[in-house]
């Protein structure tokens, strides 16, 4: 094995924990259809959110593990079950009247509110697939439309017919009594009408692969379970897909945890052993709800995106996955800032180290070097400060901070200082709120402003901190941190802010005394 298979075999994070189980899975033999397959799945019933995109970046980092520690190649599905009726109008798209006469059709035969696809199911598979490409993930992508019409769904379907008592056994158990007199794992899709119909089978002929069942009018209809005219409920379709496709792995929401044993039952009742699976924990919005594609509530990919780096999304998708987070525009600045720290530590990384820091994961073992040398939280403070417009305000002061840097030798700094001042113009100020100081807090901030103005020595972030330092002692701050909360509050207009030592050396030394003297004669706090 090579150092980097050994490294990856012992490594603790999550994603070669996950390709370790695995492997494990063809420790006897390798797959016969010769390649491990990865899978995540999708209902196209509203736009993509981050949620959706979570998955397939966790499943591509477990993927990539795999590669690391295995020479079996690897495939990885994105499966859109777009067959699905429409059951509720999504309350984030246009013309809501117009999708409600479409109700319980496939959402590939509801038209597009957009006006931009063949339908809005076509729209939303656009909409993931954009998503998707912009990160540059290696997928293939599985329309369930194109599935089950073009036949490769048949041979599973018409195994479900014949083993039709059983799956209805597996399902009839997790179900409240009233709902098993009319269930039924399949789902007809009407000649007529369109509409996919839930309704109980009057029969099923497992040797012509055909059900027979009465639609709402009370007309019978028999249609072969195949072609494309019927679908299967979304459990049973789980584990079918499954075993149509020879699934090694796939991951899904807590929410789905309790359906892991009909999933799994499912599978195996159809001759096939059922994937590895892993269960993270859901994202929530600001206020603690879950995300919900149909609500738009929390942040999508092109709102994170306006705000911030794919790198630093990815980062924020691999932190913990089995622990809930809040998906809200105020985890943004931490995350951009953990990723550069990060990328720094990878540097100076032995091989053991580097497999489990997030960064070789994002970047499938191949980082690049961070050249922010100014973190994105003291970006935000700059623009603050500063009253920055646009980035090249921002870069009068980085420049003075650090003279060999410049947009082209820092994109990645030039990119954070863009986003920095549209995050601030958009969250920060808003909400910003200066208070005027007291008497105590005068005297020390006018002290602080003096030593400022006479200040020769040298001006990097530890002497000037230093400096702070000495000054909230002398004023009988006890705790310091009551110091650095008066000057955040007074100067900042908020309860946090920055190293203030690095903010001075950033903004200047001469620009921060009078920031000062601006706020001791109440013109930000009556700003």
């Amino acid at each position: 094995m090579s150092e980097l298979r050994d490294a990856g075999m012992s490594a603790k994070a999550w994603p070669f924990e996950e390709a370790r189980r695995i492997l494990k899975r063809y420790e006897a033999a390798p797959p016969e259809k010769g390649y491990v397959l990865f899978e995540t799945g999708y209902g196209p019933s509203g736009l993509p959110h981050i949620g959706t995109f979570g998955e397939v970046a966790r499943t591509t980092m477990i993927r990539r593990a795999f590669e690391t520690i295995s020479d079996i190649p690897t495939r990885l599905i994105c499966f859109s079950d777009d067959l699905d009726g429409m059951r509720k109008v999504p309350e984030n798209v246009p013309d809501p009247d117009m999708l409600r006469t479409h109700l319980q059709k496939p959402l590939t035969s509801v038209p597009d509110p957009f006006g931009t696809h063949d339908s809005f199911g076509h729209h939303n598979n656009a909409m993931l697939r954009r998503f998707l490409d912009t990160f540059g993930f290696e997928y293939e992508f599985i329309s369930a439309t194109e599935f089950y019409a073009s036949g490769q769904f048949d041979e599973v379907l018409v195994r479900a017919a014949e083993r039709y008592d059983a799956l209805m056994e597996i399902m009839l158990k997790s179900l409240r009594d009233e709902r098993r007199k009319t269930y039924s794992i399949f789902l007809p899709i009407h000649p007529e009408t369109g509409r996919v119909l839930y309704v109980p089978m009057k029969h099923v002929d497992a040797a012509k692969g055909e059900i027979t069942f009465d639609d709402e009018t009370g007309r019978e209809w028999t249609l072969p379970v195949t072609g494309g005219n019927v679908k299967l409920q979304w459990k049973p379709d789980f584990g079918a897909r499954w075993a149509a496709l020879g699934v090694d792995f796939e991951m899904y929401g807590k929410d789905h945890s309790t359906n892991t044993p009909i999933y799994d039952g499912i599978c195996k009742a159809l001759g096939v052993r059922p994937p590895e699976h892993f269960t993270y924990e859901l994202f929530l919005d600001e206020n603690g709800e879950k995300i919900s594609k149909s609500k738009g509530n929390g942040l999508t990919i092109d709102e994170w995106l306006t705000y911030a780096s794919t790198e630093s999304l990815s980062y924020y998708m691999f932190l913990k996955p089995r622990t809930a987070k809040r998906l809200s525009w105020d985890v943004i600045p931490k995350a951009v800032d953990e990723y550069h720290q990060q990328l720094r530590a990878y540097e100076g990384q032995d091989i053991a180290a580097r497999v489990n820091n997030p960064v070789w994961h994002i970047h499938n073992g191949n980082p690049p070097e961070s050249r922010m040398v100014v973190p994105f939280s003291m970006l935000l403070n700059l623009a603050s400060a500063a009253g920055a417009e646009d980035k090249d305000a921002l870069w009068g002061f980085i420049r003075r901070y650090a003279p060999d840097a410049s947009p082209e030798t820092h994109p990645d700094l030039d990119q954070a200082a863009g986003f920095a001042v549209k995050y601030y113009e958009d969250f920060v100020k808003p909400s910003k709120t200066y208070r005027a100081p007291t008497e105590a807090e005068r005297a020390a901030l006018s002290d602080l402003a003096a030593r400022l103005r006479t200040h020769g020595g040298p001006q990097d972030d530890e002497m000037l901190q230093t400096l702070v330092f000495a000054v909230g002692k002398e004023h009988g701050y006890d705790p310091l941190r009551d110091w650095f909360r008066t000057l955040y509050e007074v100067l900042l207009g908020q309860s946090q802010g920055p190293r203030f030592g690095g903010f001075i050396a950033l903004y200047g030394v001469a620009e921060t005394a009078s920031l000062i003297e601006v706020a001791l004669e109440g013109r930000l706090a009556s700003a």
